[in-house]
C-alpha cells in the first residue's frame, strides 16, 4: 500500500488505533504475533521489538534466544473484526539479530531475496494462490466435530451450500484489509470451500495467503463454525489444495512462450526435491493420486489430473502455469521462493519442456502411468530427497533445511 513510517504513525494517531500486532511466521508458516500499544510504535520502527526466539519452531534455542521484529509499514492493515474504538492494526515484520543482521530463518526475507535475484536477472514473477478449506459443525462445548457443515458439492448453491454467507463475509473482510479475492465457491468435498486471489507480486501474494488464513479463522469462529486447512480432513473425500498459479515476465527481450516453457521445465525437474516444503505433514501424502490431487510428475493443458496445468488463456497458450501438488500446510514464503528458483534454473539453462501428457492419469492404465515418475509418496521420502538436493542447499539456509528434514 506504499505507506511510509510517518504515514503509519499519523494513521495510528488519527484513526484511534490502540493496538498494533507485529506479525511474522515460524519456519513452517504458522502465523505468530505480538501486540504493542500505540505509544510503542515509534520504538518498534526505530530499534525493533524483542521476542524470545527459543519458543518459536526453527528459530533457535535458549542459548541464542533474542531476536527483534521490525514492522514493514507497507503492510499496514486494519483488523475489521476488532472493535471500532481502540482499533487494532497489523503489520508484517522483518526479523533480525540484536546486532541488526537479518535472521536467516526469516522465511519472508527468503522470498524477498528470491524476488530480488529474479529481478537482477531480468525476470518478474507474479503469483495467484487458490486455497481450500473445510467447514465443520461444533459440538455443544464449542469443539470442532468431524461432521461437515453441509453436504453440498462443486459450485452448488443455497440451500445445499451453507457456506455461502461465510465466504461472502470472508471476502468482504479481506476487501476491507486491501486484499481483493477474485472468486469464491463451494468445492467438491462436503463442507469444502475455496477462495481464489488475483495475481500480485510474490511477497504480497504470500502475505495475502497468510492473512487469508487468519481472516478465515476469525470469521468462521464468529459464525460458530469450525474450520480445517488440513491436507486430508475427511478420508475418501477431496483433500485441501493450495494451488499456486505463477506467471513470469522477461525484461531481456525473450519470447514469452519460451520463457514460460523453460520455467515449467525447471519446476518439473526440481519438484521432488521441493515436495518436503510444499507438503509438510504425513497427512499431505494421503491426498496424492485422487480427487484432482496429482501423483505423477507431468504437465498438460487444462488437464486437472496433472502436476502442472497450463490453464486456457486467450492470447497466449503458455500464459501461466498452475502447480497443483502443494497443500495448505506449506509456508507460502518458502513455497514461492523455491518455485522462483526452480523456474529461474529452467530459464537460465534453457531446459526443454517434455511433451504434454494428454491423458487422465486418475483413470489411465498402469502401462501408461509407468512412463511417468511419481512425486515422493511419504514425508520420509520427501525429506530424503530434500536432504540430498544440491538445488535445495543453494536456495534455502541450512537452518531451515535441517528444521524440515530432521523433524520427527
Amino acid at each position: 500500500m506504499n505507506y511510509t513510517r510517518q504515514e503509519v504513525m499519523q494513521f495510528v494517531k488519527e484513526e484511534d488505533v490502540k493496538f498494533i500486532r507485529l506479525t511474522f511466521c515460524d519456519v513452517f508458516g504458522r502465523l505468530k504475533n505480538i501486540s504493542i500499544m500505540d505509544n510503542e510504535l515509534e520504538r518498534a520502527f526505530n530499534v525493533g521489538i524483542a521476542i524470545d526466539a527459543s519458543a518459536v519452531d526453527g528459530f533457535g534455542d535458549e542459548a541464542h534466544s533474542d531476536l527483534f521484529l521490525h514492522p514493514d509499514p507497507d503492510t499496514l492493515a486494519i483488523l475489521p473484526w476488532r472493535p471500532e474504538h481502540g482499533r487494532v492494526v497489523r503489520m508484517f515484520c522483518a526479523i533480525t539479530y540484536p546486532n541488526g543482521d537479518s535472521f536467516e530463518s526469516d522465511t519472508r526475507k527468503i522470498l524477498i531475496d528470491a524476488v530480488k535475484t529474479a529481478k537482477d536477472k531480468g525476470y518478474e514473477f507474479a503469483f495467484g494462490p487458490e486455497i481450500e478449506f473445510y467447514l465443520f459443525k461444533l459440538d455443544e462445548h464449542g469443539n470442532v466435530t468431524d461432521t461437515p457443515y453441509d453436504n453440498a458439492g462443486y459450485m452448488d448453491m443455497i440451500p445445499y451450500d451453507r457456506g455461502e454467507n461465510i465466504r461472502r463475509e470472508i471476502c468482504l473482510t479481506l476487501e476491507q484489509m486491501g486484499i481483493y479475492p477474485e472468486s469464491s465457491h463451494h468445492e467438491e468435498g462436503p463442507g469444502q470451500n475455496e477462495i481464489d486471489f488475483r495475481y500480485s507480486d510474490p511477497v504480497s501474494a504470500a502475505d495475502n495467503a497468510m492473512t487469508f488464513k487468519s481472516v478465515v479463522n476469525a470469521v468462521v469462529f464468529h459464525n460458530g463454525v469450525g474450520v480445517s486447512f488440513a491436507p486430508k480432513p475427511i478420508k475418501d473425500k477431496a483433500g485441501n489444495g493450495f494451488h499456486i498459479n505463477m506467471s513470469v515476465h522477461s525484461n531481456n527481450g525473450e519470447k514469452s512462450e519460451d520463457v514460460v516453457k523453460s520455467a515449467i521445465a525447471g519446476v518439473l525437474k526440481h519438484i521432488s526435491e521441493m515436495t518436503a516444503f510444499l507438503n509438510t505433514t504425513d497427512e499431505s501424502y494421503k491426498r496424492f493420486g485422487g480427487n484432482k490431487a496429482p501423483k505423477y510428475i507431468s504437465w498438460s493443458f487444462e488437464n486437472r489430473s496433472q502436476l502442472v496445468r497450463v490453464p486456457a488463456y486467450r492470447s497466449d497458450e503458455y500464459g501461466r502455469m498452475e502447480l497443483r501438488s502443494p497443500d495448505p500446510s506449506a509456508n507460502p514464503y518458502i513455497a514461492f521462493a523455491l518455485i522462483i528458483y526452480a523456474a529461474l534454473d529452467g530459464i537460465e539453462h534453457g531446459y526443454n519442456l517434455s511433451k504434454p501428457c494428454n491423458v487422465n492419469l486418475f483413470t489411465a492404465d498402469e502401462k501408461t502411468k509407468a512412463h511417468y515418475k511419481t512425486l515422493p509418496l511419504t514425508l520420509a521420502d520427501a525429506n530424503a530427497s530434500a536432504k540430498a538436493s544440491g538445488f535445495i542447499k543453494r536456495c534455502l539456509p541450512k537452518s531451515v533445511i535441517e528444521t524440515y528434514v530432521n523433524r520427527k
